[in-house]
């Protein structure tokens, strides 16, 4: 796997950005735009997917990026579980839950990988400046 230099570079926060920008566009109309605890607390998750994705990448150490990315799978569960939510009070068509919820278990499955590839491979994170390179 090439080393990754930004976030923004991780496909799972690519995918949870996307599932954030789309949250926050259905939830702008509509009978769900008008839930204001459903509604808030559904952008809330899908925000919190790509932001533990990036907190963790931000993050001193290797263990503690990979429990970030569990956070942030959470948070895309918690995701999917408010879709059924708007679904079953009709506030989303079938064809909103399903293109929505297919995007948030593609980020679940994303993070699942990327988790499973950092813990089969221990290492030391490093953190660098302009001249020296230091071990963490």
């Amino acid at each position: 796997m090439p080393t990754i230099q930004r976030f923004e570079e991780i496909e799972a926060w690519q995918t949870a950005r996307e599932l954030a920008r789309q949250i926050y566009s259905i939830t702008e109309d509509g009978k769900l735009s008008r839930d204001y605890g459903l509604k808030d607390q559904l952008r809330r998750a899908s925000v919190s997917v790509m932001s533990n994705i990036a907190e963790g990448f931000e993050s001193q150490t290797q263990p503690m990026f990979v429990r970030y990315l569990g956070i942030a799978k959470a948070s895309s569960g918690e995701v999917r579980s408010q879709l059924y939510v708007s679904r079953d009070v009709n506030y989303l068509s079938e064809e909103q839950f399903s293109q929505l919820f297919q995007m948030a278990e593609k980020a679940s499955r994303q993070l699942s990988r990327f988790i499973s590839y950092l813990e089969s491979h221990p290492q030391n994170r490093r953190i660098k400046d302009d001249t020296v390179e230091y071990q963490v």
